[in-house]
């Protein structure tokens, strides 16, 4: 978050605070799972949910438009809870209980999860096989990320630059 708050202000300074223990504590009860520690500590220093007056209730995800990339967005824990109760792929083979998604595009048709047991992430996408461990944690992915931002700030990604303090992607 450092690095998008260096590189991309204006983006920054658009996204809210942190998730409270007792935001968290009520999201695993409903969803009947806990919340791996990793998921866990980023949420309770980033939890990107929109304002209230801001979702969209005819998309299954919604977020901060370009954050980590374009078209997808980094869920909140109210965003996180519809997505898990509502996957794509849950009740099939396909989708397990202890994989809890933590980024997703608009339809929830693709996105990432952190599997609950032991902090693997992997990736989805409806009609393509499940792809799991992709990263061995979640720190591993925000490296991941936080490349791509050295990348942006420094002008070495031809896909995105920063244009009054915010991602801009061709």
């Amino acid at each position: 978050m450092s690095l998008l708050r260096e590189h991309a202000p204006a983006d920054h300074a658009d996204l809210p605070g942190p998730a409270t223990e007792q935001m968290l504590a009520a999201a695993e009860e409903r969803m009947g799972i806990s919340l791996h520690g990793d998921l866990r500590t980023w949420l309770l220093q980033n939890n990107l949910d929109l304002p209230e007056k801001d979702v969209d209730d005819d998309v299954m995800c919604c977020g901060f438009d370009g954050f980590p990339d374009e078209g997808s967005y980094f869920l909140g824990i109210r965003a996180m809870e519809r997505l898990y109760a509502n996957h794509p792929l849950s009740g099939g083979s396909e989708w397990r209980e202890e994989w809890i998604p933590f980024q997703s595009e608009r339809d929830g048709w693709m996105g990432q999860f952190i599997d609950a047991r032991d902090g693997r992430i992997g990736r989805w996408f409806v009609g393509a096989p499940t792809v799991t461990g992709e990263y061995a944690s979640l720190a591993h992915y925000f490296d991941s990320v936080a490349e791509m931002l050295t990348r942006i700030g420094a002008g070495d990604y031809p896909v995105c630059s920063v244009a009054e303090g915010r991602l801009v992607w061709s």
